[in-house]
């Protein structure tokens, strides 16, 4: 059933910094409410200036476009990487189908995917994706620096935006035709470093805090709802809370989202920085390769439940991974 909670969801207005009207002091401000955010709940809202009603309405309406396309056409997009290619029609699931743009900031992956499903162009289409890809990508570089530093790692920032990637994915959730909440899509921690999501104004998507609360996220045209996924807390050797979330929905209207989902790039191998080590809080994470770590995950050599990064290379339990603990 639907769970709102007292509590609020944090709120960090970015609009300054965004268009290059801040001060040192802005940016700090919103730096210490970051980390307050990330480490106490793992998720806030992000308020970011551009976000017009024209921007909303070709934004949104484009992902009707996508989405109304028939359904073999929307099952060419196919792919053998985890969480690529179209997701829909699960039992399971039923309200929910998603499809991703791979690489969407890289110049040219966005006209490739429109090319792809349109053939003779879709200028709305192409330029509503390129716009909040860009305004996503921003904002996850943005909030990405401020975490490093405010735990003082500055000296990694380059090395951490460098190893990232980004995958896009666009969703549609159906209206259940229900006062009734119905399960949209299950509780679940992302298996990611950040994830950023924009949706339209029907409610739906849930985080859980901390002590077990569900907070119901509030509709806002310029805000969009930041949080951390569990490659990051592995990172931050566990400083970084990656939360529960899940997507609850009721009546009859379709909720549309997307998100930009952040993860390092092949070969790469994630180490909990020395600095955070210590004899308060030992290691709780050994290195691991993000793309072994989905294989393992994917082909059933772990199950694929919350804690599946810590099965894998927890520094405790974990022989699957061949790197020492030092």
């Amino acid at each position: 059933m639907g769970s709102e909670t007292q509590t609020k969801l944090p709120l960090i207005d970015f609009s300054k910094i965004y268009l290059q009207k801040s001060t040192p002091a802005d940016w700090d401000s919103a730096k210490t409410q970051v980390h307050h955010a990330l480490t106490e709940y793992g998720f806030f809202r992000a308020s970011m200036a551009g976000m017009s009603p024209e921007f909303r309405t070709s934004l949104f309406g484009s992902l009707d476009q996508l989405f109304d396309l028939p359904l073999e056409t929307k099952l060419k997009s196919i792919s053998d990487k985890p969480f690529h290619g179209y997701i829909g029609h699960s039992p399971t699931m039923p309200l929910y189908e998603s499809m991703a743009v791979p690489d969407a900031p890289v110049a040219g992956e966005v006209e490739a995917f429109t090319d792809f499903f349109w053939p003779h162009g879709n200028p709305l289409f192409r330029e509503s994706i390129r716009n909040i890809s860009d305004k996503l990508y921003w904002l996850d570089r943005a909030v990405r620096k401020m975490v490093m530093e405010s735990l003082g790692l500055e000296k990694y920032s380059d090395d951490h935006m460098d190893s990232t990637k980004h995958l896009l994915r666009v969703a549609k959730y159906k209206g259940p035709d229900t006062d009734e909440s119905i399960m949209g899509l299950t509780s679940h921690i992302d298996k990611t470093t950040l994830s950023i999501l924009y949706q339209n104004d029907v409610a739906g998507l849930e985080l859980q805090t901390k002590n077990g609360e569900w907070i119901r996220v509030e509709q806002s045209p310029d805000s969009f709802t930041v949080f951390v996924g569990e490659v990051f807390h592995a990172w931050s050797n566990g400083q970084l809370h990656a939360p529960y979330h899940r997507v609850m929905m009721t009546g009859n209207e379709a909720r549309y989202s997307l998100g930009l989902f952040s993860v390092p790039k092949p070969g790469y191998i994630t180490k909990v920085p020395d600095e955070l080590v210590t004899k308060e809080q030992p290691l709780l994470f050994n290195p691991f390769d993000y793309d072994e770590f989905l294989k393992h995950l994917f082909t059933g050599k772990i199950g694929a439940n919350e804690d599946a990064l810590d099965t894998y290379c927890g520094a405790k339990e974990s022989e699957l991974t061949t790197y020492s603990k030092s």
